[in-house]
């Protein structure tokens, strides 16, 4: 694509761009690679099953699921450098906090981390519905400040209910004040 063509679709809005448009923007490569890491990294031959770093540092109970979350931040961040609107801003941030929630439950967690893969559907966003580099107004970036500090207080909210409801078990088990 020549840079003519690109400069064109970069200038207009997001409304007067069409969807094939949309997907002739280019993604940074270090926001593809990120999302490849986290999600798609490792290959299992013969299924064809694909995982990343994400399943595989979720398993350490919150710790990994909370790094993982601070790492799929920089994507939502990405959504905003690109123009995306704010609907699908939320949808990414719901992506996110979704895994983290679902991730922290011990087991279930681990095999869903496996299975969904909200740093590619994120990525896939961005592309579906950017309007180019560097569009995001000042809003946008309120909008998603506002929501990672949603996301973090529930990130820290959940640490908090699991450490009280282990209190309560560590109480019955052993007859401890904690």
């Amino acid at each position: 694509m020549s840079n003519r063509n690109m400069e064109e679709i970069e200038n207009r809005s997001r409304f007067e761009l069409a969807k094939e448009e949309r997907k002739k923007i280019e993604l940074e490569e270090n926001l593809e690679s990120l999302s490849l890491y986290l999600d798609d990294w490792i290959k299992i031959p013969v299924v064809g099953w694909r995982f990343g770093l994400d399943a595989i540092i979720g398993l350490v109970p919150y710790v990994g699921d909370t790094l993982t979350s601070l790492t799929s931040f920089y994507i939502l961040l990405a959504g905003v450098r690109y123009g995306v609107p704010k609907i699908t801003l939320l949808r990414m941030a719901f992506n996110i906090g979704l895994d983290y929630v679902v991730g922290a439950i011990p087991f279930v967690g681990d095999a869903f981390d496996f299975v969904w893969k909200a740093n590619r559907q994120n990525t896939n966003l961005i592309r579906e519905r950017a309007t180019g580099k560097n569009k995001g107004t000042t809003s946008d970036y309120i909008f998603v400040l506002a929501i990672i500090l949603l996301l973090i207080v529930i990130l820290i909210g959940s640490i908090f209910v699991s450490l009280y409801i282990l209190g309560l078990i560590l109480t019955e088990i052993f007859g401890l004040k904690v």
